[in-house]
């Protein structure tokens, strides 16, 4: 009952967590940092509305989120964007590990004799505390990352390595902390190191990735059912609090049954399902949607619980041993970062800078510690406390840093235009109401936009501040060599002069080579003579009735075309990316919510399957809301999943 009245007093102050974290959002901090002040100001140590001592018998909280943390993990390793950049990224994360994992483990063994709970302990309990911390603090964090990336809208080799490095740390570091937690084991209860306890841990590892082999085919099944997506959201946390009540199961039974414990790590056979079920099915983006949909509430949850265990006194008085230990991780990671990029061959740029972007921590980091915190009670509370401490530095300062290296580096973009066009150029000819009204839009999309006119009437009577309007003696290859720029993506004719317009256009074609020529005949004889141009005819006897048509038809349709749904946009991007080159678009990680609608390449339209493969030059036709949009842009051009 009174794990009943906890939980429902959690889930109110979640929603307290939440709006606090919004919050901290305002303020330029992390929202996890608001999450974790929010659990600590309820807690024994705060408000006492709720005992910190609660956050035992809510464990089953602790439990669901991080199986959903680890699911991430997993899915974040995603081999068809990681092998492009497999060199760097494995040298870099070889050098971080390496290094940074014999510094913080000797650091943290020799500042254990300054802490009040390891201070009067023996070596061996102390070198298994300088093990697991170590372990835990090797972590990087890919969502805060992938945050940065998205905000500078970086692109470019760098920003792909240093993803490709963050995931794959992530990944292992469950593996090396499943190892640390078998020898802090052996090490707290004077065990030795034995071919017995070898093959103990092979086998902890061997049933770890069988177990998780086979909860990838149980979340397949799962994903593979006819089923509202919110009731495969629920079998989803069910299989994540399942693999913890496995784990504890077997724990237990195996001392009961064989006399020595057998150890399966949770977040290792949540991780291989994950990534599993991300490289080698056919539900990728069904999965991803799912863990995108309850990844909020996921994290409010899991960073307020564990703000509600800390221990406030702990806190400050082990301030100075955190700051230490980041300041020795920093350099850890910057003599790593270093070596694996000088190894793997990177410009100097990247080898002297590229470790600002590995400093970040976050989900798996707190994970791991509230673990150690569960698994070894003479640590518990106290070391979580502890670790938590520096990974709130760690996320405070990593994106700092993150984004700085982005500028330093060159790969952050920051658009000046609209995030759907590239800041060209477009001349309109021909002054009147509608065109100048098309001026003003293009102009709000930033595109650079200059219209002409050879009537002079036209310009006096339409003049406006806001619009480029230039009065020309006529319309010829001298006028419009001082109209037309290398940057002259598109040219709009709607003069009253077919003749002019045809000429106009022609000209921008075979001279200055602008693909988009847009006309608006006056004459429909003359239609089939633009055609040949392979100009796009906007024909006003029947534009108007399609356009109603498809209104009484599909007027969705008509709404996205005329903006008119303030959710979605239609755009189209053309393909810079060179690693995109010949890769299909089922294997292109977009955004959930974007939709390819049509591959326009060499004139034609190739109307997209899955099977679709993209070249180098493809304009590429999407819908999506405004900030998927971005993000999609990003990896059409160059980017990454960022």
């Amino acid at each position: 009952m009174q794990t009943l009245e906890y939980a429902v007093a959690f889930a109110v102050i979640c929603l307290a967590s939440y709006l606090i974290g919004q919050g901290f959002k305002w303020l330029r901090l992390p929202t996890i940092t608001g999450y974790l002040f929010a659990g600590a100001l309820v807690g024994s140590f705060g408000l006492d509305f709720l005992p910190s001592s609660a956050s035992e018998q809510l464990r089953f909280v602790d439990e669901i989120a991080l199986g959903v943390i680890a699911f991430v993990a997993g899915s974040e390793l995603y081999l068809k964007e990681l092998r492009p950049r497999i060199r760097p990224i494995l040298f870099s994360t070889g050098g971080i590990l390496g290094v940074t994992f014999v510094l913080v483990a000797s650091a943290v063994y020799v500042l254990s004799a300054r802490l009040p709970f390891t201070a009067d302990w023996e070596p061996a309990a102390r070198l298994a505390t300088a093990l697991l911390g170590a372990a835990v603090l090797l972590a990087l964090s890919p969502p805060s990352t992938i945050a940065v990336i998205k905000e500078v809208h970086a692109r470019g080799p760098f920003t792909r390595t240093a993803l490709g490095v963050t995931v794959l740390m992530d990944v292992v570091i469950i593996i090396l902390f499943a190892v640390a937690t078998s020898l802090a084991g052996a090490l707290l209860t004077g065990t030795s190191l034995s071919p017995a306890f070898i093959a103990l841990l092979a086998l902890d590892l061997g049933l770890a990735a069988g177990i998780g082999f086979i909860v990838g085919q149980l979340l397949k099944v799962a994903l593979g059912q006819r089923w509202h997506r919110l009731v495969k959201a629920a079998l989803v946390l069910a299989i994540g609090f399942g693999i913890y009540e496995l784990a504890s199961w077997v724990k237990v039974e195996s001392v009961a049954r064989l006399g020595f414990e057998v150890y399966i790590e949770p977040l290792l056979i949540a991780m291989i399902a994950g990534f599993l079920v991300t490289n080698f099915s056919r539900f990728r983006a069904e999965f991803e949607q799912i863990l995108h949909d309850v990844g909020p509430a996921v994290y409010v949850a899991f960073f307020t619980i564990t703000g509600l265990a800390l221990k406030l006194d702990l806190l400050w008085a082990t301030l100075p041993v955190a700051v230490a230990l980041f300041l020795v991780r920093m350099v850890g990671i910057g003599i790593g970062a270093a070596l694996g990029a000088t190894l793997a061959g990177e410009s100097g740029p990247v080898r002297r800078l590229g470790w600002m972007a590995f400093i970040t921590q976050a989900g798996i980091a707190l994970g791991l510690a509230r673990e150690v915190a569960v698994q070894f009670p003479d640590l518990g509370s106290a070391f979580a406390t502890l670790i938590i401490s520096v990974v709130v530095l760690n996320e405070v300062f990593g994106p700092i840093f993150l984004k700085a290296v982005l500028k330093r580096i060159g790969e952050a973009h920051v658009p000046e235009t609209a995030p759907d066009d590239d800041g060209h150029g477009v001349l309109i000819l021909g002054v009147e109401g509608q065109s100048v009204a098309l001026a003003r839009a293009l102009g709000s999309r930033g595109w650079t936009v200059v219209m002409a006119d050879p009537d002079a009437e036209h310009i006096e009577r339409l003049a406006a501040e806001d619009v480029d309007e230039r009065h020309v003696p006529a319309i010829d290859a001298a006028v419009l060599d001082e109209l037309l720029a290398d940057d002259t993506a598109a040219v709009v004719a709607l003069l009253p002069d077919d003749d002019l317009n045809h000429r106009a256009l022609r000209y921008a074609a075979e001279h200055y080579g602008v693909e988009r020529l847009i006309v608006r005949p006056h004459r429909r004889e003359n239609v089939d003579l633009f055609n040949e141009l392979g100009a796009f005819v906007i024909d006003p006897a029947t534009a108007i009735v399609t356009l109603l048509e498809q209104a009484v038809r599909v007027p969705q349709s008509v709404a996205l075309l005329l903006h008119q749904d303030p959710d979605r946009e239609v755009v189209e991007v053309r393909v810079s990316n060179p690693e995109l080159e010949g890769m299909p678009l089922r294997d292109l990680r977009l955004p959930l919510d974007v939709l390819v609608l049509e591959v326009g390449r060499g004139g034609s339209s190739v109307v997209p399957s899955g099977h679709t493969v993209l070249h180098r030059g493809d304009e590429v036709t999407l819908v999506a809301k405004p900030d998927s949009v971005d993000e999609a842009r990003l990896i059409l051009m160059g980017g990454s999943r960022l």
